[in-house]
């Protein structure tokens, strides 16, 4: 026994595979008899048969109408017309006899703005095709395969967005229509190698070398406590760090600069590169990648470093209770420091040459007395001239040493540092 759609026809303006159309549409007194499934195109819809075209007036025998207005069939309620579009009791329709695409087939050209699929074994009838392949997508710290699929419309040429990575590439035809007919999907699939891969991409990243631990208490201002991404945020120098290009496998040429200011400081061709930024200022790190074929895609990110700051307290509670415990500087972006510490009678009780580190109170291991010592400290920034020098001699002088202060990054402290343990 036949399967039957009972179909009402709606309103179209434009003919699909040629047809004439004739305005508004009303119900219609037509059933479409046998496997048949309906497809809309824009405004237009077209029935298709799976095995014949068989239509029957519901509401008895009536005149069926070419799309051109002459008569097909006079006085019928049942008709198997050719393909084509019809008239029949006050209402429009289009019909066609669904057939395999035998021999069809595609080619993949990979290119740098896109991707083309050429396809061949096409007729003249519309068709849609599920198209799937994989797309290398940023996942933040690998490109990894992202499936896509995508409902587009068949044509002798498909365009893709740039693939990056090898994929099979599967295009399978007409599925909708395929499934309502209860047809076996028919797909075909090309791969494209990695060798021809030509588009490429790039996710630049970075990572600072850390200072100390997270959560450690510290001196230092602005300093990077873990190997954590870079952002434009002022950082205590001098600061190394690694950068990372992340290019997808079509890249084979890098090309790094880093700029401060508008000066372009720095160019190397490594894949991925480390750098030190000494002096205070904001750089550019610009790379880019490509390859013999597809023009350059480049990533920039901005690496702040701060002027040199440093600062001395004038007391200091080494009781063990976990604050204020020594003598420690304030400081940010530091290249040489030397800190010695007197007694009141003059005599050199400690000295150090990390400003991360500190008097912790002692002397020769014992706690020194409660009172008054004095520090002398001499120390350079990454802000000073190349050429600046600081002597490393240094004697009990209650005469204050501070240097010039319109002297950049060049400091000559000295004062009054007072020890109480209290409780």
């Amino acid at each position: 026994m036949k399967n039957r759609l009972f179909i009402l026809l709606t309103f179209f303006t434009l003919p699909l595979w040629g047809g004439k159309g004739w305005g508004s549409l009303y119900a219609s007194p037509v059933e479409c008899v046998g496997t048949a499934t309906q497809m809309v195109y824009g405004t237009d819809t077209v029935f298709v048969f799976k095995d014949e075209i068989h239509l029957r007036s519901t509401a008895g025998p009536v005149d069926w109408y070419n799309a051109d207005g002459t008569i097909a069939f006079s006085g019928m309620d049942e008709v198997f017309p050719d393909e084509g579009c019809y008239k029949a009791g006050g209402s429009s329709f289009c019909v066609q006899l669904y057939q395999d695409l035998s021999d069809l087939d595609f080619s993949v050209e990979p290119a740098c703005e896109n991707t083309i699929l050429h396809v061949r074994g096409l007729d003249s009838r519309a068709r849609t095709c599920a198209l799937s392949y994989n797309a290398l997508a940023w996942d933040g710290e690998n490109w990894v395969d992202s499936a896509v699929t995508m409902s587009i419309g068949l044509t002798a040429n498909i365009i893709l967005p740039p693939l990056y990575g090898a994929t099979p590439v599967k295009l399978c035809y007409d599925p909708e229509i395929r499934a309502a007919l209860g047809l076996d999907s028919v797909c075909v699939k090309q791969v494209l190698e990695e060798n021809y891969v030509q588009a490429v991409k790039m996710e630049l990243t970075s990572l600072a070398t850390a200072r100390g631990t997270e959560g450690e208490k510290s001196n230092e201002r602005n300093r990077p406590t873990s190997q954590t991404l870079i952002a434009s945020s002022d950082y205590s120098g001098p600061l190394e760090v690694a950068f990372y290009s992340n290019p997808t496998p079509g890249a084979k040429y890098y090309r790094w600069n880093i700029y401060k200011s508008t000066e372009r400081i720095v160019t190397r061709t490594d894949k991925d590169i480390r750098y030190t930024f000494s002096e205070p200022g904001s750089y550019r790190v610009v790379c880019a990648v490509n390859n013999d074929y597809c023009s350059t895609d480049s990533a920039e990110m901005t690496v702040a470093i701060s002027e040199s700051y440093l600062a001395a307290p004038n007391v200091f509670t080494p009781n063990g209770d976990g604050k204020n415990d020594e003598f420690r500087v304030a400081y940010r972006s530091i290249r040489e420091f030397h800190c010695w510490i007197y007694n009141r009678w003059g005599k050199l009780v400690y000295e150090w040459t990390d400003p991360a580190r500190g008097w912790d109170g002692t002397i020769g291991g014992r706690p020194a007395a409660e009172g008054a010592y004095f520090y002398v400290i001499r120390a350079l920034g990454t802000d000073a001239a190349k050429n600046a020098r600081f002597t490393t001699k240094a004697s009990y002088n209650r005469k204050k040493l501070n240097a010039d202060a319109a002297v950049t990054g060049v400091y000559q402290l000295s004062g009054d540092i007072n020890l109480i343990r209290g409780k």
